[in-house]
């Protein structure tokens, strides 16, 4: 059975504001999506492999927030520079041979400074090599649901294999935001000195007026420059990751034109919260004849605010339920369509029991329906 519901009388809608006709980017690889519920507002080559850059350092953060969280490692452990941490070129924190570094400065360093060397010294302390690390890597993302990323290294240095996309940096980012609020602050922090050289955070939408409060930059000659940044107005979130861009100038500007898009252009609708009986449905054989289907989570929807009034949802179950129904068990689907960003079904489920009719109660129900038709 399928019932289409009357949604236009559960909530109101924003006015519409001024989309625009045709969007394009000069990035090579583009997509915002909403924090909250995970839709994509705009894409460009989301699921082509491309070199991340630094922005893969975004990896090696989550693997040490993880350690944090789980309390397996302190803020204030330090861990050794090898030699080949302070051979390596490129972004540098500037550690010296021999250093003990604590893990909040090597954060820093890494998150603010994007220290190639900062990362080779947490591969070499978790795992005793970057190779072994990066193993380390490849699991993680595979749990985290990066489908198309392959770590070769803790930096993002060129090296053969070493790919992601656009699509697996906005879930990584997703991830960091919402699995450690408590060490997000991290990617606000503006600036940071380490043996004596001060360095400025390199995500110049820092100091712009657009809530952006995180994650990292990127650039190597093989993949032009590109950034992977959340930012929050009012209660709503979004999560941009652009990349082949030509500079340092265009890559911000790109970033906060994409982002004021996303803003500007779609809401965010609670169609129903949780615990909110969406439908009765009949029950065969039960102590009640019908039982209330519920949703276990608020069903929020991302719309762009001039479709949002074009919002459908139906409930879709097998007619009438069988006794005996246990509450919490999934009993039906509520099916979400908006149009341009397709379906998605969630599970709903029994608010109470339906105990089933005892045998001269299913006799007398049985007798009733061949007789009567009910």
């Amino acid at each position: 059975m399928k019932k289409i519901l009357p949604l236009l009388c559960c909530f109101f809608f924003a006015a519409s504001s001024t989309a625009y006709a045709a969007y394009d980017t000069p990035a090579s690889h583009a997509i915002i999506i909403d924090a909250d519920t995970g839709v994509a507002l705009y894409e460009k080559n989301p699921d082509q492999l491309m070199h991340p850059s630094s922005m893969s350092k975004l990896m090696t953060v989550y693997m040490v927030f993880d350690r944090l969280k789980k309390g397996t490692l302190s803020l204030t452990d330090k861990f050794t520079v090898s030699e080949k941490a302070w051979r390596t070129q490129g972004s540098k924190m500037f550690v010296h041979v021999g250093d003990q570094v604590s893990v909040d400065d090597l954060l820093k360093g890494i998150i603010i400074q994007s220290g190639n060397d900062a990362c080779i010294v947490i591969a070499e302390g978790f795992a005793g090599s970057e190779a072994v690390f990066a193993e380390s890597l490849n699991t993680k993302a595979k749990e985290l649901g990066l489908t198309h990323s392959t770590f070769k290294n803790a930096t993002g240095l060129p090296e053969e294999g070493h790919m992601m996309t656009v699509r697996d940096l906005t879930i990584l980012a997703r991830h960091l935001i919402n699995d450690f609020p408590e060490y997000y602050h991290y990617f606000s922090q503006k600036d940071f000195t380490y043996n004596g050289i001060h360095q400025e955070n390199r995500n110049m939408l820092l100091d712009r007026n657009l809530g952006v409060d995180g994650l990292k930059t990127g650039h190597t000659d093989q993949a032009g420059y590109g950034i992977t940044v959340s930012g929050k107005q009012k209660d709503r979130r979004l999560i941009l990751s652009i990349n082949g861009l030509s500079g340092t100038k265009e890559r911000a500007s790109e970033a906060e034109r994409l982002l004021q898009y996303g803003f500007l252009n779609f809401d965010n609708v609670t169609i129903f919260k949780k615990d909110a009986i969406i439908d009765d449905a009949k029950v065969w054989m039960g102590t009640n004849k019908t039982v209330p289907v519920t949703i276990d989570n608020n069903v929020v929807f991302t719309v762009p605010k001039n479709n949002a009034d074009k919002i459908k949802a139906s409930v879709s179950y097998d007619s009438p339920l069988s006794a005996p129904i246990k509450k919490g068990d999934h009993i039906a689907d509520l099916t979400v369509t908006v149009p341009g960003f397709g379906d998605k079904v969630y599970p709903l489920t029994a608010a109470k029991d339906v105990d089933k009719l005892s045998f001269a109660g299913r006799w007398l129900a049985n007798m009733k329906y061949h007789l009567l038709g009910s």
